[in-house]
């Protein structure tokens, strides 16, 4: 069992995770869209799906959606993003 506080103190430089490589551009890459479920989000979805097929050349969009807001996203969901996406939008809507 994991237990979280809300002290929110700042992590040791020891229990950071090490960011991953950035990519030098989007062509060619498949991107995830996880979207939240809250109003307009679909809206912003498809806007960055758009501007990332007019700007970015990416190969394709794999798009998931959360059940509810309040709820993390299933482990399926979780699991085909990563197989199938080199990189994941989480979106927010509102």
């Amino acid at each position: 069992m994991i237990v979280l506080s809300p002290e929110g103190k700042p992590r040791t430089s020891s229990e950071r995770i090490a960011a991953l490589p950035r990519f030098a551009d989007l062509n060619g890459k498949t991107v995830g869209l996880l979207d939240n479920s809250k109003p307009n989000n679909d809206m912003l979805q498809a806007r960055f799906e758009q501007l990332l097929r007019q700007n970015c050349d990416v190969a394709g969009v794999v798009k998931r959606r959360k059940l509810t807001a309040q709820q993390g996203a299933p482990k399926a969901y979780l699991d085909d993003l990563a197989a199938h996406a080199d990189f994941v939008i989480s979106g927010l809507g509102d």
